[in-house]
């Protein structure tokens, strides 16, 4: 028997030589994780404009898609390698931002829909992004806002948040006719019990690919279910419909060899009812972005972020989202799939992450390869994504767990979760609050639960040290 390749020393250092034939496999990990999720914010926006699948701008949908995969890999190489003081030069890979999906859907309320809508978010984020890119070179002088218990208290939140998120692609995706079905769980739990096996039971370079062997083997599981079960079921109403879990080959077969990416497929519109609501998100978006980077920094290498990273990291996250924007993408931010599986696998490498992100290209300039990832039944993602979820929570209760838990950070951590998170994910509590505290606070408890922390932060008296309290006594 032939033995397993242990995985090289240089799969754990951020700069080191790793050779394409263990780098690439990585990296093909981490598109996995994150590109249906790269996808799906630009799906319901262009959906809620009227731009989606079956409308007159079709052809333009398909399009944004496409340039959303050429820029998530473009902006992940520059927060690799960086670009002057732009790039954290951090183990993160970048993509479209789920989190300005509700501001987003509000404006195109209030714009009435249709390519106008669809123009002025464009406007908003690329003012949107060069204000955040001004933020990030100021982060230095706002580090003290974001202790290792705040930075925790919100890795922590981005945890917690992902996890209902892992749990519906685990069933099969909650929009799906059969979702829960017991196929979807079986396909499900194949994929988890088989990383959980590779990732336990094998060493070196098989076991840090465990995610990658995962999802294989429920492409090949999902086919061969193809094979031996029926593809069609009936809902309640008596309406047919095809199971989640098929592999929908007609897909990969009508895509298009090569496509040269467009450059302002839609033309920016600058209106001030969409540009205020974004400016707020994009304050929120570059907390979560120190979370993601303070979280993959303690996660996959054990120490907390400096202050050139995080600025870096933020002003790619605004420059990203302005590039992005350009293309007629929706804004790029940190993917915390991604620090969920850095933090399980340990591969910090740039060498595999920056694979990943020309894999990413490639997807956007060769459809095929994108409608392969596309493909992909929800619940094998599912399978892979609880376990990287809650990789995630475990590198924030390290990071709050880095200074002993004194009354002053149990009171920060539990009010912050407490109420904070409590009431983004109970989002009724806020429905008599002005909209814009609504579009803040009640779309994700990550945003209320990291103002909370901050706040606290600020006003709580900082504890006195042990000694001095000590020498009082006496």
């Amino acid at each position: 028997m032939k033995k397993i390749k242990a995985l090289m020393p240089e799969a754990y250092d951020f700069n080191g030589k790793l050779p394409l034939k263990q780098a690439i496999p990585l990296g093909l990990q981490h598109v996995m994780a994150m590109f249906v999720g790269n996808l799906t914010p630009l799906l319901i926006i262009t959906g809620a404009c009227g731009i989606g699948a079956g409308s007159e701008y079709a052809s333009i949908q398909v399009a944004l898609l496409q340039n959303a995969m050429i820029i998530a890999g473009i902006v992940t190489l520059i927060q690799l390698f960086s670009i002057g003081p732009v790039g954290g030069k951090v183990p993160i890979i970048m993509g479209t931002s789920s989190g300005f999906i509700g501001v987003f859907s509000s404006v195109t309320k209030i714009m009435g829909g249709g390519i106008l809508a669809y123009g002025a978010i464009m406007g908003a984020s690329i003012i949107g992004g060069l204000f955040e890119t001004v933020l990030g070179a100021f982060i230095k002088p706002l580090r003290k806002f974001f202790p290792s218990v705040v930075t925790g208290t919100v890795v922590l939140s981005i945890g917690l948040s992902l996890i209902s998120v892992g749990i519906n692609s685990f069933g099969g995706g909650s929009s799906a006719k059969d979702f829960g079905s017991l196929e979807n769980l079986f396909l499900a739990f194949v994929v988890l019990v088989v990383i959980l096996f590779v990732k336990h039971w094998t060493k070196g370079y098989l076991s840090s690919s465990a995610i990658l062997v995962g999802i294989i083997v429920g492409y090949i599981v999902a086919i061969i279910m193809g094979l031996a079960l029926p593809h069609t079921a009936v809902t309640a109403d008596g309406v047919e419909y095809t199971k989640s879990w098929v592999l929908n080959w007609n897909k990969v077969a009508e895509a298009k060899w090569i496509a040269i990416p467009k450059f302002m497929p839609v033309k920016p519109v600058f209106d001030l009812r969409a540009i205020l609501p974004v400016l707020v998100m994009f304050v929120v978006t570059a907390v979560e972005t120190v979370g993601d980077i303070s979280g993959v920094m303690e996660g996959g290498m054990g120490r907390e972020a400096t202050d050139k990273e995080l600025s870096g990291g933020v002003m790619c996250d605004g420059l990203g989202s302005t590039l992005a924007a350009m293309f007629g993408v929706l804004p790029n931010t940190s993917f915390s799939q991604n620090v969920g599986l850095v933090a399980m696998t340990k591969v910090v490498n740039r060498v595999a992450l920056a694979s990943g992100a020309v894999f990413l290209i490639l997807c956007g300039l060769i459809p095929k390869l994108g409608a392969l990832i596309s493909i992909m039944p929800q619940s094998v993602l599912g399978g892979a994504a609880v376990m990287m979820f809650s990789s995630i929570i475990v590198s924030g209760i390290q990071l709050i767990t880095k200074e002993p838990l004194d009354a002053r950070r149990l009171s920060i951590v539990s009010v912050a979760l407490g109420v904070g998170y409590g009431m983004g994910v109970s989002p009724a509590i806020l429905a008599h609050t002005p909209q814009a505290v609504q579009l803040m606070f009640g779309e994700s408890g990550i945003v209320p639960a990291a103002f909370v922390a901050i706040l606290l932060n600020v006003i709580l008296p900082k504890s006195k040290p042990a000694n001095e309290e000590t020498s009082k006594d006496e």
